[in-house]
C-alpha cells in the first residue's frame, strides 16, 4: 500500500504545476510600412532562460532587470522575425518597462520594425522559450486599419501570416478553441478538481462501505450531472469576468480554486456531501470560471475580438473536459469492483490530491513556495 501511494505521489508531483501556464503577450500595431510592437514576457521565464536574479536571493529587483535590459532585448528579438512581401523587417528595441499580469511581473519590451513598402500581408515567426519550455505559448494581438486580429504561437505553429483587412473570424475562433483545450489539459488544478468529483461516480456509498454501481448508465448519468453543472457554472463566470462585468483579485481566485480541489478530495474520504455532488461542482465551478478568464483578460482584447475569443476558448475547454471524461469513465467502470480502485485510487488518490491542493492553497494565500511544482 505504501509503495503504491509513493508511486502515485511521485506521479502527481511530476504532473502538478501552478494554475497559469507560461505565456507571453505580443502586440503589433501596423501603420503603413511601420510596425510598433510591445512584448510582455514574464520575469520568471526570462530568469529561467537568461538569468536575471544576480544575487540569487529569489527576488528580481528593478536594478537587476535594468542591468540586463540589453540581454533581454537581444534574447527576445533574436527569436522574433517580422516580414512583409518577402522582405525582412528587423525589429529594434526602443524602450523597457515593467507591468503586472494575473500571474506576476512581466518585462515589457517596446520595439519598432520598418518594412521596405506598405504592409499588406505580415508574416511573424516566433521562437521565444520553445527550446526550454515546450508548453510555452505566444499570444498575438495585431491592430491595423481599426481592426484587430489575434493568434497563438506554439511549438507546432511558430509562424503566422496575416493579410491585413481580411481577418478570418473562423480561424480566430479555432485558434482560441485550441488554446482552451490546451489550457484545460495543463490546468492541473482544474483536472484534479474534476477527478475528485468523478472518482466516486462509479460507486454507491452504503452505511459501511462503497458498493460498485450495477450498470454503466448509473455512473454515466452521475458524471453527466457533474460535468454539466461544472460547465454551466464556469461558463457564466468566465463570460462575466472576461467581459469585465465582475473582477476579483487573482490571488483570491487562485486560492479559492485550490480550496475547491482540497474540499472535493477530502469529501471522498470523510463523506461530507454524498448524494448531490453536482451542486458542489456548480458552486466551485463558479470560482474556476474566474481562473479561466484570467487567460483572456491578460491578452487585453477589445470587446469585439474578446467575444469571439471567449466563445472559442470556452468551446475548447469543454472539448478538453470531454476528452478527459471519455478516457476516465470506461476505465473507472471496469475497475470499480477492485481493491485497486476502491482503496488505492479513490481513498489514496484523494488524499494525495488533498495534500497537493493544501500546498497550493498555502502558497497562493501566503505568496510563498513550498513545493517545486
Amino acid at each position: 500500500m505504501r509503495r503504491w501511494l509513493g508511486i502515485l505521489l511521485v506521479l502527481v508531483s511530476c504532473a502538478a504545476s501552478a494554475h497559469k501556464p507560461s505565456d507571453s503577450y505580443l502586440t503589433l500595431k501596423v501603420d503603413g510600412a511601420r510596425v510598433d510592437g510591445q512584448w510582455d514576457i514574464a520575469l520568471r521565464d526570462l530568469d529561467f532562460a537568461i538569468g536575471l536574479d544576480g544575487n540569487d536571493d529569489g527576488a528580481i529587483t528593478w536594478g537587476e532587470l535594468k542591468a540586463r535590459q540589453g540581454n533581454v532585448a537581444a534574447y527576445a528579438l533574436a527569436r522574433l522575425k517580422i516580414a512583409s512581401g518577402g522582405a525582412a523587417c528587423p525589429p529594434q528595441a526602443t524602450g523597457h518597462l515593467v507591468d503586472h499580469h494575473s500571474d506576476g511581473a512581466y518585462a515589457v519590451l517596446q520595439f519598432v520594425a520598418v518594412c521596405p513598402d506598405r504592409i499588406e500581408t505580415l508574416k511573424v515567426s516566433y521562437g521565444l522559450l520553445f527550446d526550454v519550455d515546450p508548453q510555452h505559448k505566444g499570444l498575438l494581438r495585431l491592430e491595423a486599419g481599426g481592426r484587430t486580429a489575434t493568434g497563438i504561437f506554439s511549438p507546432d505553429k511558430p509562424t503566422l501570416e496575416l493579410k491585413l483587412g481580411e481577418v478570418s473570424r473562423l480561424s480566430q475562433f479555432v485558434e482560441y478553441g485550441e488554446h482552451g483545450v490546451w489550457h484545460i489539459w495543463i490546468g492541473y488544478d482544474h483536472i484534479l478538481f474534476l477527478l475528485s468529483l468523478l472518482l466516486p461516480a462509479v460507486l454507491l456509498r452504503t452505511r459501511r462501505h462503497w458498493e460498485p454501481v450495477a450498470t454503466f448508465g448509473e455512473g454515466f448519468w452521475d458524471v453527466f450531472r457533474i460535468v454539466t453543472s461544472f460547465t454551466v457554472a464556469h461558463s457564466v463566470t468566465l463570460s462575466l469576468a472576461a467581459l469585465g462585468v465582475i473582477q476579483l483579485p487573482s490571488r483570491l481566485v487562485e486560492s479559492a480554486i485550490a480550496a475547491s480541489v482540497l474540499l472535493a478530495a477530502l469529501n471522498n474520504v470523510f463523506l461530507l456531501v454524498i448524494g448531490r455532488r453536482w451542486l458542489v461542482a456548480f458552486a466551485f465551478g463558479l470560482i474556476h470560471g474566474f481562473g479561466f478568464a484570467s487567460v483572456l483578460a491578460d491578452l487585453g482584447l477589445p470587446r469585439e475580438a474578446l467575444l469571439l475569443a471567449l466563445v472559442g476558448f470556452n468551446v475548447g475547454v469543454e472539448v478538453g473536459q470531454l476528452v478527459i471524461v471519455s478516457g476516465f469513465l470506461p476505465l473507472a467502470y471496469a475497475l470499480r469492483r477492485t481493491w485497486l480502485y476502491q482503496k488505492l485510487l479513490l481513498i489514496g488518490g484523494s488524499l494525495i490530491i488533498a495534500a497537493v491542493a493544501a500546498s497550493w492553497m498555502a502558497e497562493r494565500i501566503l505568496d510563498i513556495k513550498f513545493l517545486p511544482f
